[in-house]
């Protein structure tokens, strides 16, 4: 049974959600999120039973916008903590959230691809 979107969500989904790469040992790397955690004050999780953290959508969304800087736009951490502490985030909430939707919907195509390419 899946979870509905609006539920809360452990690290370890979360970092399925950001798609986080696989370390080589084949974990997922929620290192990454606890350390996004201690450098942007706007990432609170909730912390509950034997200090497991839970996620609401707002916080994934904000974990997206600072993979999206960091990962993709190259930017550094203090340069993301501005944008963050700024009104300008607005608008940078909607390049993110297209250009997250343009790579899912990139990555569906190929794989639609590679589909046709098999049954021919």
């Amino acid at each position: 049974m899946d979870k509905s979107e609006s539920a809360y969500k452990t690290i370890g989904e979360v970092a399925k959600i950001l798609k986080l790469e696989v370390n080589k040992n084949g974990t997922l790397p929620t290192h990454i999120i606890r350390f996004w955690e201690t450098q942007f004050k706007q990432i609170k999780p909730k912390i509950l039973n034997s200090n497991r953290r839970y996620y609401d959508e707002k916080t994934i969304n904000l974990l997206k916008k600072v993979k999206f800087l960091l990962k993709e736009q190259g930017m550094t951490i203090n340069g993301v903590k501005k944008i963050l502490n700024n009104e300008v985030s607005l608008k940078l909430d909607e390049i993110a959230d297209k250009s997250i939707k343009a790579q899912n919907l990139k990555s569906k195509l190929i794989k639609i691809s590679k589909i046709i390419k098999e049954l021919k």
